[in-house]
């Protein structure tokens, strides 16, 4: 029995791993998205520090990408900024893939 027991900590320590490495990509996604909408915003450099972190703060709010595309899209909105949800959706993929070029760049 020592071999499974073996075999499921391996396995549940893989699964952590993997867990920590998603959060930490999608974390960065979020700031990327972030400072994206503020230069769309016109926010100054201090302004855009602080508005990335608040999207990633947003997502803690809900499971899945819902929380971030409703700040997005009101905050942006707001700022009197034409966007769609696809648009943001489309800014969301592009970002996570550069998230993780740079996750998998900062391991190397």
């Amino acid at each position: 029995m020592s071999a499974f027991d073996d075999r499921e900590r391996a396995f549940e320590a893989k699964y952590a791993r993997d867990q920590d490495i998603q959060f930490r990509i999608t974390a960065r996604r979020n700031r990327l998205v972030g400072e994206w909408a503020a230069q769309r915003m016109g926010l100054t450099p201090e302004e855009t520090d602080a508005y990335a972190k608040a999207v990633v703060q947003a997502d803690f709010e809900e499971a899945g990408d819902e929380d971030v595309i409703r700040k997005l899209a009101g905050d942006l909105t707001a700022a009197q900024v034409e966007i769609s949800d696809a648009e943001i959706r489309a800014v969301l993929n592009e970002k996570t893939a550069e998230a993780r070029r740079q996750f998998i760049d900062s391991q190397n």
